[in-house]
């Protein structure tokens, strides 16, 4: 007879109880511990888009910072494609731990899901909103070699060229191009919609002289134009931008236009609400230093910063009024 034999039934199952309990115990310390040494290593965060585009700004700016207030390197990684679905489903499939974030664009979010014929991810389902980082106001560009200079002048000048006049945007879908077309809708401007993986590409384009004309946000524009190697055209915002105190807002000519695009951080779904409200924390602190404010607003990026249930509750907005926006305009991709 073992030793084990010799020992009752009754305490048998008193040691299982209790090895069992002590697995327990362990399984759920794991997780907590991690959750209170988060982060221990530098943590990704990917940008769906080429490096120069809003996206791309918007997440150096803070990058750096954030990365300082958590203690590890906060590592921008573009991965751009497909109106950045590729690199937002990476996201999506990754571990929720809190180490691999997205930066999330409204274009992507939630214009891509009525866009795309199918999209490689669930906005609601596949991700846990952080904080939106801010708003970014658009801009309509053009190459100095185009003779308009206002835009009247540029949509009269679409519809006298019988080819019409191209323009880049970062994407299929994104803010940019779904403002361009409600742009053509409401003027019947014969504006020819060129897609491109990131708006930094397409601005080089246009400086090159390749595309005359290009919808985008002002973060990547603003160096050009200050250059003069781009002509600003427009601002899509109700008012004027103190960068850009000249240049008028397409609401001047067709009154109530009104375009935005917002950037946030986005964590995949079931990351641990103790990491999620950490970030959120000092991403807060980070758009609200006086320096990272002041940034932001030259490159047209109105600091947020918002509760993640907050930035759950835009997004859910959004994606209900795009859906109209994008039906309005028939734009689809298969």
């Amino acid at each position: 007879m073992t030793n084990i034999d010799k020992i009752p039934r009754r305490g048998l199952l008193a040691l299982a109880m209790v090895a069992t309990s002590a697995l327990a115990i362990g399984l759920a310390a794991t997780p907590a511990h991690a959750q209170q040494d988060y982060p221990n290593k530098p943590i990704r965060l990917v940008v769906p888009f080429t490096p120069g585009g809003v996206t791309d700004t918007g997440a150096r700016v803070v990058a750096e910072r954030l990365g300082a207030r958590l203690g590890q390197q906060v590592v921008v990684d573009n991965r751009p494609g497909a109106s950045g679905n590729i690199g937002t489903q990476m996201v999506a499939a990754a571990a929720p731990d809190g180490y691999t974030l997205v930066l999330g664009f409204d274009g992507t979010l939630v214009i891509n899901p009525h866009v795309f014929a199918k999209v490689p991810f669930d906005t609601v389902k596949d991700f846990v909103p952080v904080s939106k980082i801010g708003d970014a106001v658009l801009v309509i560009v053009t190459h100095p070699s185009v003779p308009a200079k206002t835009l009247p002048e540029l949509i009269a000048y679409s519809k006298s060229n019988p080819g019409g006049l191209s323009y880049g945007s970062s994407g299929t879908g994104g803010t940019p191009h779904v403002a361009a077309e409600m742009l053509k809708v409401k003027t019947g401007a014969n504006f020819i919609h060129v897609p491109y993986k990131g708006g930094g590409q397409a601005m080089t384009d246009v400086v090159g002289g390749q595309l005359p004309m290009l919808y985008t946000a002002v973060a990547g524009a603003l160096p050009f134009i200050e250059r003069g190697q781009v002509r600003a055209i427009a601002i899509s915002s109700a008012q004027r931008l103190p960068s850009l105190p000249q240049v008028p807002t397409v609401g001047d000519t067709v009154p109530g236009f009104e375009a935005s695009s917002w950037i946030g951080l986005l964590a995949p779904a079931r990351t641990p609400q103790p990491i999620v409200e950490r970030i959120q924390r000092e991403l807060h602190a980070v758009v609200n230093e006086p320096a990272v404010k002041e940034r932001l607003a030259k490159l047209g990026i109105t600091s947020v910063g918002n509760t993640p249930a907050e930035f759950a509750q835009q997004i859910q907005a959004d994606l209900k009024k795009y859906a109209e926006v994008v039906k309005a305009a028939g734009i689809k991709i298969e």
